[in-house]
């Protein structure tokens, strides 16, 4: 398809984003950046190792004098300052300097973890974001965020330290999962609620050609997604305003996220603090009871969570609280003003919070 769309931002940061069909113009691609092309180093996990490692490496052959691969354990449970340490490790005994490159292969824990690293080895050197996730695509290979968990706090060590490019390969999305897929989808749905309700209405319209991953529609999907993360990063580089609304679900998403001990996907998570939130938007009177259940249920049409099961309310509204996003003691929830404009709001108390899960806790919904 050879699209492509440029992220800047003055002196601070500019790189552009590929759209492609195939790994076969990614060393072209690289070698456009016009830098020392010494060592690569591709940073994976033990599912996307197989499936393109190989294919990534050779093509990478091409340009680099000496390619090595990382290789740790796929999950979210690896996302952690032990698998950061390992790669340091690996890093230094392969020689890394600055001019070398480090290359992320795989989903959002992927990305976040080689960006991390990149951002602190040698006080920081240059990475790729080669994402090969839907919502790796649409959401976390864009933007500059980085970080690994630290004792099961979501991102709570972390950088901005943005990519050198970004090289999707939309084919990728054929080896996906169902339930990989879906998470991905969560990140798409809440795109369009935040900016853009024209947006919105087309990935419902399109739900069975999605469903279907029909190359061409998900290859204008992911384009606007990202066209739309683009400019909210461009305004708002590290997060001092606008870029916040991208954490629409994420509050009580990480909360339950956390309390799950990651035994469900990020994306499933964000898209029941999603709910959640629709529900306190509502209660407020913001959005209509027809504005939330169509955004309940177009969770059901892209095989996403509405409810969960097994967790106490009051531990959920205490994991909160402990969210990186609190502000000056208050929790940051981005709440619907309407379908596609979305706002950040500090005076959701604790009641609004219990009420909203309650919204989606399969336990209570089963015993009433």
């Amino acid at each position: 398809m050879k699209k492509q769309l440029d992220v800047s931002r003055g002196d601070e940061f500019h790189y552009t984003i590929y759209f492609e069909s195939s790994f076969q113009r990614l060393s072209h691609c690289v070698n456009e950046l016009g830098l020392s092309n010494n060592k690569a180093c591709i940073v994976t996990d033990t599912t996307v190792a197989p499936l393109y490692g190989e294919q990534v490496a050779e093509e990478l052959a091409k340009t680099y004098e000496k390619v090595v691969t990382f290789v740790f354990p796929s999950g979210e449970p690896s996302k952690n300052l032990d698998t950061v340490k390992s790669l340091y490790t690996f890093l230094i005994e392969e020689k890394f300097d600055r001019r070398d490159m480090l290359f992320a292969l795989g989903g959002g824990v992927v990305g976040d973890l080689t960006g991390f690293t990149a951002a602190t080895y040698l006080r920081g050197i240059d990475f790729i974001q080669i994402p090969t996730t839907l919502l790796a695509q649409v959401d976390s290979s864009i933007g500059g965020k980085t970080g690994v968990d630290f004792d099961q706090y979501k991102n709570m060590v972390g950088a901005f330290h943005h990519p050198r490019m970004v090289y999707m390969n939309l084919h990728t999305l054929d080896t996906l999962t169902g339930e990989q897929f879906a998470c991905g989808m969560g990140e798409v749905l809440k795109t369009g609620l935040i900016k853009d309700a024209d947006y919105y209405e087309w990935t419902i319209n399109h739900l069975t050609e999605i469903d279907e991953r029909e190359q061409a529609v998900l290859a204008k999907m992911i384009y606007r997604s990202c066209s739309i993360k683009k400019q909210v990063v461009e305004n708002d580089p590290t997060e001092k305003g606008e870029r916040a609304l991208l954490n629409l679900g994420h509050t009580l998403g990480h909360a339950i996220e956390k309390l799950k001990n990651f035994q469900l996907l990020h994306g499933q998570c964000v898209a029941l603090g999603t709910v959640a939130a629709a529900r306190i938007s509502e209660q407020r009177g913001l959005i209509d009871q027809e504005e939330l259940y169509e955004i309940r249920d177009m969770n059901v049409g892209f095989d996403l969570p509405i409810t969960v099961r097994g967790l106490d309310p009051e531990a959920v509204l205490a994991a909160t609280k402990s969210d990186k996003k609190m502000d000056h003691g208050q929790i940051k929830f981005v709440l619907l003003k309407s379908i596609g404009e979305a706002y950040v709001d500090t005076t959701v108390n604790d009641e609004e919070i219990l009420e909203a899960f309650d919204f989606i806790n399969g336990d209570k919904l089963d015993y009433e």
